[in-house]
């Protein structure tokens, strides 16, 4: 996915507040920051990352399952099973100190990238 497919489509309206996608690579960002703090569930992380953005961000888990096999091949997270607070079997997933430190280079990256766009964006602040 581009840069511009991850734009919202002008015109186009959800059943929800219109939401923002996620560039590539930021699901895998967000998800290892999500679990900072702790074992949490796929639809634990999407609700916490939606939450966390003031319902901004939108996950869909079409993308969410992947990226988490995707994290999980990397070695960055771990999976157990246990059972949700709904008294649902889930998988829970844990970061492991490489995903720590992954997430440390990610972040220092994204801080990087999101300054150079605002400074493109706001040249005048750029003094």
């Amino acid at each position: 996915m581009s840069l511009v497919d991850s734009l919202p489509i002008m015109g186009r309206e959800s059943t929800e507040e219109t939401k923002l996608d996620l560039m590539q690579g930021t699901l895998d960002m967000l998800i290892l920051q999500t679990l900072v703090l702790g074992p949490v569930h796929g639809h634990g992380i999407a609700r916490a990352i939606e939450r966390s953005s003031d319902d901004v961000l939108g996950v869909d888990h079409g993308s969410l399952y992947p990226a988490l096999q995707r994290l999980l091949q990397e070695g960055w997270i771990t999976a157990e099973w246990g059972t949700s607070t709904n008294n649902r079997r889930a998988r829970f997933y844990s970061l492991t100190r490489a995903g720590r430190a992954h997430l440390r280079r990610e972040a220092s990256r994204w801080e990087k990238f999101t300054r150079a766009i605002s400074q493109i964006m706001n040249p005048a602040r750029q003094e």
